[in-house]
Order: structure tokens, then sequence, then C-alpha cells
């Protein structure tokens, strides 16, 4: 029996040894990400994708002229998406489960590479687990695609280092040029791959025809992957078709960054410049966690110092990137944490080497320990994807007031209109026939904007309608007096509050004309 047992044993971690690298990690992801994908109410940025994402090409770029054209390729991306699958939340938010899941796989594919196998295995492990993955794995918006373009860049640049040609750098210049279409701060990214190129192409010179692994020691083998494969009597090339590849990139993106700086100050009206104390809350932002992102970075720390020079990649591609969001944050207003989502793999690569220096079962304990402590956040998250997490908004409840309640005649007015909260996005994703909206003369897609513009004589458009559905952002107990300017005197003038609903973030209030009008 003992025998047998033994030969089992080695039999089932012959088995283990077959399994690859990527899939526990990808399979793992997908079960975090696909749970409870739906349970959150679509937020203001997800309804912004659908608004946009549901109009013609056309419309999309009359869109990406006037205020996105950072997110423009994205939501033709989302676009075509739809048209297959239909717009439901779960449709609208499977592209970024669906990459979350790819992007754990490539980051064991990636640890694997620079280092080993038991690192790449519990660095996607350990990404599975984050509450960030599950954040950005369950929106409807462009984060989870640049982190799985930011991780398979990186393994491209790094294949094509170790073993030079014009193919691989294809690979890696079609991955840029998406990494930068799909968000545009993500390129600062490549201030890492520049200092690993820099170093490999150095060291290549001055060991010119010194075996490839020596020449990458410094440059670190495990953290660039070179394992330069040229001939010694060559001259390394590899620097120079680096800046080739990246021309289809700043053809794409170029044009794209310039119409997107114009429309900054639309954009971004609601971001403050980045102060230092930005810095140490970054790690519990981008984990979506202040307990696991603290976690995190302890984890990397040891990590890097188990790797020493061969944590060049991995610790530049996370440092690098903040350090320049920072420094810009601090002239132009750009510093928000989940715009560098996409450098958590890489933080998880260096805690997954931290790990690998352990027993598996102290490592796996490890993992389990960062997924219970994130438990809360990650309920919270599937509650609601506002922040605070205590602040929800219901459009659902809200929409389900004026199903239950509205007559053929009926109108419906927005306060405030222009606001990111969207109101009319909210009620009508999930209200198909709805009131009409008395006050809009012209659409947010004939406009090419995200907002609807209003009638400029409020009084003259309302006239004649008998009954108003008022949907106020926030908890009012008198909706009417919250409704500013030339709108709200005439909702006053001719409207009186009949009854009034609370939902969670938001008032609905059903007006009727008065009874002299």
């Amino acid at each position: 029996m003992g025998i047998l047992s033994g030969k089992s044993t080695r039999a089932a971690r012959s088995g283990l040894h077959r399994v690859p690298v990527w899939l526990p990690p990808a399979l793992l992801t997908l079960a975090v990400t696909g749970t409870g994908l739906s349970s959150a109410q679509l937020w203001r940025d997800e309804l912004a994708t659908w608004s946009a994402a549901t109009r013609s090409p056309g419309d999309l770029a009359r869109l990406a002229g006037t205020i996105d054209a950072a997110t423009g390729p994205y939501y033709l991306l989302m676009h075509g998406w739809l048209a297959i699958v239909g717009d439901s939340t779960v449709a609208l938010r499977a592209p970024a489960a669906l990459a979350m899941a790819v992007a754990a796989g490539l980051l064991a594919v990636l640890g694997a590479r620079l280092v080993d196998g038991r690192t790449g295995l519990f660095a996607g492990l350990l990404f599975a687990v984050l509450p960030s993955t599950s954040r950005y794995g369950q929106e409807a918006r462009p984060y989870a695609l640049a982190t799985m373009l930011a991780v398979l860049a990186t393994l491209l640049l790094v294949a094509a280092l170790r073993r030079p040609g014009w193919p691989r750098w294809a690979g890696y210049a079609a991955a840029v040029a998406a990494l930068g279409l799909t968000h545009l701060v993500a390129l600062t990214l490549l201030a890492a791959h520049a200092l690993v190129v820099l170093i490999a192409w150095w060291r290549g010179a001055a060991t010119a025809g010194v075996a490839g692994t020596a020449a990458a020691g410094v440059a670190g083998t495990a953290a660039a992957g070179v394992d330069d494969a040229r001939d010694g009597d060559r001259p390394d090339r590899r620097a120079w078709r680096w800046v080739v590849a990246l021309l289809p990139a700043a053809l794409l993106v170029g044009p794209l960054l310039v119409e997107a700086g114009t429309q900054r100050s639309r954009q971004l009206d609601w971001v403050d410049p980045a102060r230092l104390d930005d810095l140490t809350a970054l790690p519990g932002g981008v984990a979506q966690s202040s307990v696991v992102g603290g976690l995190l970075v302890g984890l990397a720390t040891l990590g890097a110092a188990r790797l020493g020079r061969r944590a060049l990649l991995p610790v530049s591609a996370v440092l690098l990137p903040v350090l320049l969001l920072f420094a810009a944050g601090t002239v132009v207003p750009l510093w928000v944490p989940r715009y560098l989502v996409f450098v958590v793999p890489f933080a998880c690569l260096l805690t997954g080497a931290a790990l690998a220096g352990v027993a598996a079962p102290a490592a796996l304990a490890v993992v389990v320990l960062a997924g219970l402590l994130g438990l809360p956040d990650q309920a919270a998250l599937r509650r609601t994807h506002e922040w605070p997490r205590s602040a929800p908004v219901d459009y659902v409840g809200a929409a389900r007031v004026i199903a239950e309640g509205q007559r053929p005649g009926d109108a419906v007015v927005y306060s405030p209109r222009q606001s990111w909260l969207f109101l009319d996005l909210g009620i009508g994703y999930h209200l198909d026939d709805r009131p009409r909206d008395v006050l809009v003369t012209e659409d947010e897609a004939r406009r090419g904007d995200l907002w609807a513009a209003e009638c400029l004589q409020p009084a003259q458009c309302l006239a004649g309608t008998p009954r108003v559905w008022l949907v106020v952002a926030g908890r009012q107990a008198a909706p009417l007096a919250a409704v500013p300017g030339a709108k709200g005197d005439a909702l006053r003038a001719d409207f009186t509050v009949a009854r009034v609903w609370q939902r969670p973030g938001l008032t609905v209030a059903l007006l009727t004309s008065r009874p002299d009008r």
C-alpha cells in the first residue's frame, strides 16, 4: 500500500506539473469576476459607456470630437460587441471580466518567463483575489482591457528581447498601439520598457561577442527576459527595433492624444491637483482595499529584495507610471487612482516572487489571507460601484416608481441635467417605455455629447403637460425647491407636488398641473 500510495502521489504531482501555469489563475479570476457580475447597478461611468456604445459610428465620431476622444476607440469596440450580444448588464461587463481572466493568465506566463513557474502561479492567483480585479473586471470601462494589454505588451517585449525578430516586434507594436487606444495613461508603461531596452542594449554593446545571458544579467535576465540569441558578431539592434515598433502607436495614438488634450477641461473638471498624500493612499486606491493594498506593498517589497537586479522590469513597471502620472498631476489635474490599475499585475509579480521563496502551503495561505481580508470590499463593490460605497444611487428603484405610476401624456424632467450622475441615462437604461423628456431640444447623440440640450424657455415647453415626473439628485424633502433657475421657476409656477418617493441617492416626485392653469 505504501508503494502504491507513493506512486499515486508522484502521479498526482506529475499531473499538476503538466497543468499550464496560466490556467489556474485565469480560471480563478473568471470565477471571481463572474460572481455577482450583475449585482451592482450600472454606475455613472458605465451609463456613459452604454450611451456611447449604442450610438452609430457616425455619432461616436462626433462624440469623440467634442468631449470623449480618449475613450472613443473603446466605445467603438463596445458598439460592435453590444450589436452582437445586446446591452444587458452582464453583456456590458463581460468583456472586462474576460480581459481580467486573460490578464491573470498572461501574468502567470510572464512570471514564469522572468523568474519561474511558482512565481508566475502565485502572482496570478493573488491577482485573481484582489478586490480591484473584481472591481474593474465588473465594470463596463476600459481599465480591465488596459490591464490585459499592459501585461501582454510586456510579455511580448520580453519575447522580442530574448529572440529578436520582426514578427515578435510586430506583435509588440500591435499590443502597444492597442494599449494606447484603450487607455492613454497606460502608455506611461513605456517608460519602464524603455529603461529595460536601454540597459539590455547597453550591456549588449558593452559585451559584444559574449554570450547573451551574461549581457542580460545586469539588465536582468529574469527582469527583461533577455536571453539574447543573436549572433555575437552582429550588432545589437534591439533598441532601434524597439523605437521602430513604437511608430504605429505614435501614428494612431498621437492625434487621439492631441484631441483628448483639448477636451481635458470638460472631462476632468472634477479632478484636483495631485498632492503627496495621494501617493500614500494609492495602494489602497488601486487595490480597492487599504488593508489588501498594504499587504501587497509589503510582499512586493520582499519580492523585489529577493529578486535583486532581476526585479528591474516589474519594479519599474510599477514605479515609473506612478511617478510620471503624479508629476503630471501636480501641474495638470490628471491624478485618478483607477487610471493606474494597470500597474497592479506587476506588483503582484513581485509578490509572487516573495511567495515563491516559501513552501507552497504557506504561499497559498497568504493568497487565501489576501482574499479573506478583501472580502468586505468584495461584498461592498457588488452592492454598488459608487464611492463611497455607503452612497449608492438607485436608478432601478427610481425607474420602477415611474414605470408603476406613469400614464399616457406624462412627461419627465431631470435636475440637474448637466451632471455626472447622468440621471436621464440611468432612468433611460432601466425604463424602455419612459415618459417624454419634455425639455429636451437636442439629444446626446445629435449633440455629440454626453448630455442633451434643454429648452431655454422651460415654461413654454412644459405648457399643456398634465403630469410631470421629476427626478432630482439626492434626498430632497422638497424636490421642487431643489430645482434651480428658470426650470425650477416654471415647475413651481405651473405644478404642485402630488407625491414624493425617496430612493438611495435620488428623489422622485410626481407633479400635477395646477387647477387654474
